[in-house]
């Protein structure tokens, strides 16, 4: 059989004759997952009595990730239910070879990543698949909108969803049916990872409330998201096996206990699943010891059976190692082409018995539906319409943009910016004589051409060589961490948007300079510059550039850090502005006493310039949080640089998640570590007061369901999209009153902390709203609490478990500062 099907002949991939059993569906399968503990993988540098014992086959792993079979079959349950009836009929009249040619990419005369082929004789017209979650990628007439980490710390869930509405709507006028992403994955666990920037935040709460908004946006106008990646994808090193030498080295594994699973990585995925996402990426690494699209745990178990998630599961790029396997784990299409262990080899392999054949009109099905459930069999344009696959030779023009959304692509710039310092009233600026601009992350990089790779993928401010060396390949360590060559718009790889058009810093700064006859002198290339000493006040502008395929190497960078410092030897008013795609340490020059603002800018889109001229000139008053806590030092971090192989694994990396949902700020908490900045933290130009705490229990209004049911230890409503329904059910209401106490209007981000009786301790985001105040105007917010956001994972049950105990509540402006505290107690 072996020789027969390419698929089985890897040894890594063979499944066991057990696995191989039907151990039944539905809950039976839940009965499988896997157990609570410390992490369910080899210690990185132990192994079985040293080299000589050193792991050569993954036999030894065999496992670690139960096994749930078998894959369960959509049913239609809820808003699905037309979609599926349809997609059942259509299905019901293809061939085999039809039904197939929906399992995998094929090639196609535009420039999408992925394309399914049309089934003429059907009037099933294919499918576009592009990137990415910040804007459509490698074409031109598209708004290059802020990125996830930029959204995330916006805290904003509206914006979120014009955002979506916004974006959604170019990737419909271009012809692409699936829009590849949001991401919520990596969820930030390692703090130097090269795609955090692509999500939104590294709390489970913050990121599920906004891939939920955005979900729903984007498939609201007709264009399905594909949640990304499933899942544990947190780090770029060794994220894809390689070959040297005639040694293969296999994918990280990412070794994560039943309970950290369930509460902190699946937590956002089971929102997009709530919101209907019509299709979840599957990642490239292990899980367990066992890839991501081969793991049935994670297909067939979490996401099909336990969330009820309708839609289809594609692979990443090539994140396919193994065909019967694959098939039978709950993967449904294989990108960006079904070769070399599907096409003709799944055929075989229906006809063998080996797949059922039930198997494959799911697959079907679920992909169908999903195009149905969009409503893309109707005036919908057609696929890859607007992706050339030469932009530098003659092609129609489609222009994607809506000046509808040129309000929200300037507000989601302006919000995601966060302030965390302003002294002596160094912001906002009062028409200043003179200024002086420094740094390298002021102005447009020397090219914007879609004749260059670097265009491609986001790489026009950063070394398109360092780029490809980890996004070709398996995944590495970078070895640069700055785009020295400008500012930066997103990060790069496939999640980066294309740019048709940008506003840099440096370009807003020379018109408001113009308009206001101030004196402008620059200096973008030294890294000790002369400073004018009649400078009114010094703008520093730096980065911290990432991307697919590398991890950073630093937190921090001395050339930028030496750079701000020598201003500030030189000007008593220096203003910095970080550019960061991800976490960026500043301790090395924070608290010299010249340096009187910080902004940190992640990656705001093609609006850059204008939000932050409108911000440092009041036009607009800050109103960004941070989505993730900046320390004082690298040591305060739990898992700072990515995992490596080591010892016995060298051939198997492990990277163990032993420390659970302690991540972030909740690690600052458990180990009372004081960081530089928060999570939730941000100032303001006006200030904000908080009273008026109220906690209430909410009273059952269905007369079927008395107030003892509604607290009852486990859910037990019937599973839909997201879990069982009544998981979702309000049990605690909080309010609070806000009250702008300062002289000028803006935003605040209320944020509703609680301490679980589990985790005593150890604050957790259930809650955030952020009213836009005019000066010494009060408005309420106020914050549902459903069953799920008081509930831990119990691991014997296999539910979401409510605790009796005493939950303490508490509202404030970040997880440390909470000036209101209360409580409520569940018998």
């Amino acid at each position: 059989m072996a020789q027969r099907f390419q698929f089985l002949k890897r040894k890594r991939y063979a499944l066991p004759i057990g696995l191989l059993l039907i151990i039944g569906a539905g809950l039976a399968g839940l009965a499988a997952l896997r157990n609570g503990g410390s992490g369910p993988g080899p210690a990185a540098n132990s192994g079985d009595g040293g080299d000589a014992a050193a792991i050569t086959s993954d036999v030894h792993f065999y496992g670690q990730s139960p096994p749930v079979y078998p894959s369960p079959n959509m049913t239609g349950a809820g808003p699905w239910a037309d979609a599926f009836s349809k997609a059942r009929a259509l299905v019901a009249n293809m061939t085999l070879s039809e039904k197939i040619s929906l399992t995998g990419g094929t090639s196609s005369n535009t420039s999408c990543p992925g394309f399914v082929g049309a089934i003429p004789r059907l009037n099933f017209t294919g499918l576009c698949l592009a990137d990415a979650g910040n804007g459509v990628r490698g074409t031109d007439f598209v708004s290059s909108w802020p990125s996830g980490i930029h959204v995330g710390a916006s805290w904003n869930r509206a914006l979120t969803h014009q955002r979506g509405q916004g974006m959604g709507g170019e990737f419909r006028t271009k012809g692409v049916n699936v829009l590849l992403g949001p991401v919520v994955g990596p969820a930030g666990r390692v703090v130097l990872s090269g795609r955090n920037w692509e999500g939104f935040s590294v709390d489970p709460y913050l990121a599920g409330a906004l891939v939920f908004e955005t979900v729903q946006a984007v498939q609201a106008v007709g264009v399905m998201t594909s949640t990304k990646h499933f899942i544990g994808n947190e780090q770029e090193t060794n994220r894809n096996p390689s070959t040297s030498s005639g040694v293969t080295t296999e994918a990280v594994s990412s070794n994560i206990d039943d309970k950290t699973m369930h509460e902190l990585y699946l937590w956002p995925f089971q929102d997009a699943v709530r919101a209907g996402t019509g299709t979840v990426m599957c990642s490239y690494n292990r899980v367990n010891n066992s890839y991501g699209c081969a793991n049935s745990n994670l297909l067939n178990g979490l996401l099909k059976t336990e969330l009820g998630f309708q839609g289809f599961v594609v692979t990443d790029w090539g994140a396919q190692h193994a065909g019967v396997a694959t098939a039978l784990a709950g993967l449904d299409m294989a990108m960006p082409n079904p070769d070399p262990f599907w096409g003709s080899h799944l055929a075989a392999a229906i006809g063998n018995g080996s797949v059922p054949g039930s198997r494959l009109d799911d697959m079907a099905t679920r992909v169908i539906a999903a195009w149905y459930r969009m409503g893309q069999d109707k005036n919908y344009p057609a696929s890859g319409i607007g992706m050339a696959p030469d932009l530098l030779k003659p092609h129609a023009i489609v222009d994607a943009r809506n000046s509808t959304f040129r309000s929200t692509l300037l507000d989601g710039a302006i919000e995601g910016h966060v302030l965390v310092k302003n002294i002596r009233g160094a912001l906002p600026l009062k028409t200043p004589r003179m200024l002086s601009l420094f740094g390298y992350s002021a102005k447009n990089p020397d090219h914007n051409s879609p004749s260059a790779i670097a265009w491609k993928f986001g790489a026009e401010s950063f070394s398109v060589s360092d780029l490809l060396a980890g996004f070709m390949g398996p995944g590495t360590v970078g070895t640069v961490t700055v785009g020295i060559n400008g500012t930066l718009y997103s990060g790069g790889g496939s999640g980066a948007p294309s740019q048709s058009l940008m506003v840099s810093p440096f370009d807003a700064l020379v018109q408001q300079a113009y308009d206001d006859g101030t004196a402008l002198f620059w200096d973008f290339t030294s890294a000790k510059p002369s400073v004018n000493p009649a400078s009114d006040t010094c703008l520093v502008f730096g980065n911290a550039f990432a991307t697919e395929g590398s991890d950073r190497p630093a937190a921090r960078d001395d050339y930028t850090d030496g750079l701000i410092r020598h201003v500030a030897d030189q000007c008593n008013n220096t203003i910095v502005v970080l550019h960061n795609a991800g976490i960026r340490l500043v301790d090395q020059f924070v608290d010299h006493a010249n340096v009187t603002a910080l902004v940190f800018a992640h990656l705001p889109g093609e609006a850059s310039g204008k939000a932050l001229a409108a911000l440092l000139y009041g036009r607009a008053n800050p109103s960004g949080r941070l989505p993730y806590t900046v320390a004082r030092n690298e040591s305060d971090y739990r898992a700072l640089n990515p995992d490596l192989p080591a010892g016995d694994f060298a051939r198997f990396p492990q990277s163990n998640f032993s420390e659970g949902v302690l991540v972030d700020y909740r690690h600052f908490a458990a180990r009372n570590i004081t960081p530089r900045y928060e999570f939730g933290f941000g100032l303001s130009y006006t200030t904000f007061n908080y009273s008026n705490l109220s906690v209430d229990k909410a009273v059952s209004l269905n007369s079927t369901t008395n107030n003892t049911q509604l607290f009852a230890p486990y859910p037990s409503g019937a599973v839909r999209e997201g879990g069982p329904e009544d998981l979702y059910d309000t049990l605690v209401r909080v309010s609070a009153d806000v009250t702008n106490t300062g002289g000028v209007a803006g935003a605040e981000v209320a944020q509703l902390y609680v301490r679980l009786p589990s985790y005593s301790g150890v604050p957790q985001l259930r809650g955030f709203d952020k009213p836009f105040l005019n000066a010494l105007q009060t408005a309420t917010v106020r914050f549902e609490l459903t069953r799920r956001d008081l509930s831990v994972w119990d691991t014997a049950a296999q539910q979401w478990r409510l605790l009796p105990g005493r939950y303490a509540m508490a509202v404030g402006r970040s997880c440390r500062d909470t000036p209101l505290v209360g409580e409520v107690v569940i018998p």
